[in-house]
């Protein structure tokens, strides 16, 4: 039976990633506050936040300093578009703070509300760069399987997900995909993470060949996959990808939706991983998710040819009315301050061995095919035989089955395809707190092991 505000909410919503069918039946868990990283729901239980809400929470909840920083702009300042040559000091002093701490040489940055919209906008750019250079017909952009980038129509089809596509009519035109660079899963016997990062650039660059060089635009990548099952990458991945890129004149774009602003340990994934991107894409972390903000961050060529289209044309007809939102850039750069100040980002990296050290401990769960991680994100696959790495039937839903009882342990975690598990906690989590989740997560994947002997699977 369905408490008024669940029946409540079941009448009124629609929640993405949901089967809304069953949805009907099941209703939700209603959340209403934050601490920590834990978050409590109606009935006052807590639950230790193991997915940083949406890879997202980086500083936990509750924070007082990111919430007055957006009380003190909006008593100010709650609303100034920067249309039309208007500006405010907390976008101007933001695409400074971001010029500063990127891995790249940066030249602009403009402002959006979402990893979405950023990466729509990314293709966006890359096509307006290659008209203002009077190369029309270079406007295909290379993604990868199992990639995820987005919802929008754009970001969409760069995303390499089956469910993302189907009766959307998606994905738009000129949109590729290449190989996913997952060892365990498609690496092939005794092929070693170098070679299978060989085979992958050798791939995409005969994708490139074949679909014609002069075509080709663009190849973007997350540093680590998150929905796609929190992929870290072969050892050699992205500088094999990045020779091919350069060799064709292929620009790459870095996701950092999810890596970045500490992550990874560092303070973006490109930096840990040898990625060498023209433009990069930001979100999430970049508030600690406490207001809506995404960015592009783009180079000095990018830049001179959006002057040269806006001279063609007589303005550069791209924005949104929530560019810059002056109350979201403030409380992205007080995030940024913490981040600083408190060493974030180098606790990320103090903490991994602890974080990576517990998850290898699962490999040795008779469920547990493969447990891997980076910093402070990991992904593990749950398999019917170890040995042959065969999966359960997808009808089965065994790691939705595991993560309803890291539920009723107190812990949040998702489940992916491929009966993957996604971990990606506040990256102010304690050690204390990591044991907390890892220990939660094993008493859940032992009530797994138990179900699953129960049904005769």
């Amino acid at each position: 039976m369905l408490t008024n505000l669940a029946a409540r909410d079941v009448e009124t919503l629609i929640h993405p990633y949901t089967h809304l069918d069953k949805f009907r039946e099941t209703g939700p868990i209603v959340f209403e506050r934050g601490e920590g990283v834990h978050v409590f729901d109606t009935a006052g239980r807590p639950y230790l936040e193991g997915m940083a809400g949406l890879w997202c929470t980086s500083l936990g909840y509750s924070n007082r300093e990111l919430a007055e920083a957006a009380r003190e702009q909006m008593e100010k300042l709650p609303f100034q578009h920067i249309f039309s040559g208007r500006s405010h000091d907390p976008a101007i002093a933001l695409a400074e703070k971001l010029k500063e701490i990127a891995p790249v040489p940066i030249s602009k940055v403009t402002f959006c509300s979402s990893g979405s919209e950023a990466n729509d906008t990314q293709v966006k750019l890359a096509w307006y760069m290659s008209n203002a250079l009077g190369k029309p017909r270079k406007k295909k952009i290379i993604a990868r399987t199992k990639g995820y980038h987005g919802v929008t129509v754009a970001s969409a089809s760069l995303t390499g997900l089956p469910a993302n596509h189907a009766l959307f009519d998606l994905p738009i035109q000129n949109v590729l995909h290449t190989s996913c660079p997952h060892h365990y899963r498609f690496a092939e016997a005794g092929e070693t993470e170098e070679a299978f990062s060989a085979r992958l650039a050798a791939e995409l660059e005969e994708m490139i060949l074949r679909e014609d060089p002069d075509t080709v635009c663009a190849f973007i990548a997350e540093p680590v996959m998150g929905a796609g099952g929190a992929l870290v990458p072969p050892a050699g991945y992205f500088e094999a990808i990045g020779a091919v890129c350069a060799k064709y004149d292929v620009r790459v774009i870095a996701d950092e939706v999810i890596c970045g602003f500490g992550r990874l340990g560092t303070m973006f994934g490109s930096q840990r991983l040898g990625m060498a991107p023209h433009t990069i894409s930001v979100a999430k972390a970049i508030t600690s998710a406490y207001m809506p903000l995404g960015a592009v961050m783009l180079d000095e060529p990018m830049y001179q040819a959006m002057l040269e289209g806006s001279r063609e044309v007589g303005t550069f007809g791209h924005g949104f009315t929530y560019s810059g939102h002056p109350t979201a850039c403030a409380v992205a750069l007080k995030t940024l301050e913490i981040y600083e100040r408190e060493r974030i980002v180098e606790g990320v990296a103090a903490k991994e061995p602890h974080f990576l050290h517990r998850l290898a401990a699962l490999e040795e769960h008779p469920l547990v095919g493969e447990a891997r991680g980076l910093g402070l994100i990991a992904g593990i696959e749950l398999v019917a035989d170890k040995a042959t790495k065969r999966q359960y039937e997808v009808k089965a839903g065994v790691a939705a089955k595991a993560i309803a009882f890291c539920q009723e342990e107190g812990l949040i975690l998702r489940n992916l395809m491929g009966d993957r598990i996604a971990i990606c906690p506040p990256l102010i989590i304690t050690q204390a707190e990591i044991d907390e989740l890892f220990d939660k997560l094993g008493r859940a994947l032992d009530r797994t092991l138990d179900w699953i002997a129960s049904q005769g699977m």
